[in-house]
């Protein structure tokens, strides 16, 4: 019987995911006492047409998804985009959601994260979904551990032309990201057998870039970069 992806232990919910997504997905031992996790995901060969239908199809409903998030952002008293710069060109989509500081909230983040998968290729979607779900569970379970539930996480992910930006907005403490993953990576021992951490690595891997800086409104912001 499946399991809610917040009912299962941290350390087994990657898992769940990359099952989840993966065509093929095996572990197994090889000749040179190495552990070879194989990852295998089938796609279409059409990807330009439907990168340029699925974004007509979403325009018109991205216009309420963004009312309503900016109608969230003056309730909640979160940052306005008016004053967003794009270095990277217009973006050609952009879409955000708002949640408490519930683990329970994840399944609608990445209900929410889903139609982006027909707007790039398939494999940047699935790893940059596993690195949302790490970095949207580490600012539940750490960020914001002792915050009220109602507390709110701002997620937005915007398409530019062959790249995809994620950005997860906390209000914990703010946290040296790239010194932490540094620690572990020092480690003696291999630091995917320890539980604690182990996320940190997985987003440092599977994104071309990964910052955590303190904004001028004392929130904190996650900024995940994937080039494709």
């Amino acid at each position: 019987m499946s399991q809610k992806l917040e009912n299962l232990p941290e350390g087994g919910r990657g898992l769940k995911i990359m099952s989840d997504l993966a065509d093929d997905l095996s572990y197994a031992r090889t000749p040179d006492e190495q552990n070879c996790l194989s990852i295998g995901k089938n796609f279409d060969n059409d990807f330009d047409s439907q990168v340029a239908e699925t974004s007509q199809k979403y325009k018109k409903s991205n216009l309420v998804d963004g009312f309503f998030g900016w109608f969230n952002r003056l309730k909640n008293g979160l940052g306005s985009r008016s004053d967003r710069s794009y270095p990277h060109g217009a973006p050609i989509q952009q879409t955000e959601k708002i949640v408490k500081t519930k683990l329970s909230e994840l399944e609608e983040i990445l209900d929410w994260f889903n139609p982006l998968q027909e707007l790039i290729p398939k494999a940047v979607w699935w790893q940059c979904q596993t690195v949302l779900a790490e970095g949207f569970t580490n600012a539940v379970r750490h960020a914001h551990k002792d915050l009220p539930v109602e507390t709110p996480i701002e997620v937005e992910a915007t398409i530019f032309k062959g790249r995809l930006e994620i950005k997860i907005w906390d209000r914990g403490e703010p946290f040296d990201f790239e010194a932490k993953l540094r620690e572990l990576m020092e480690m003696d021992i291999d630091p995917l057998e320890r539980e604690s951490g182990r996320g940190l690595i997985f987003m440092g891997s599977l994104a071309d870039r990964v910052t955590y800086t303190r904004t001028t409104d004392e929130r904190n912001c996650q900024l995940i970069v994937k080039n494709f």
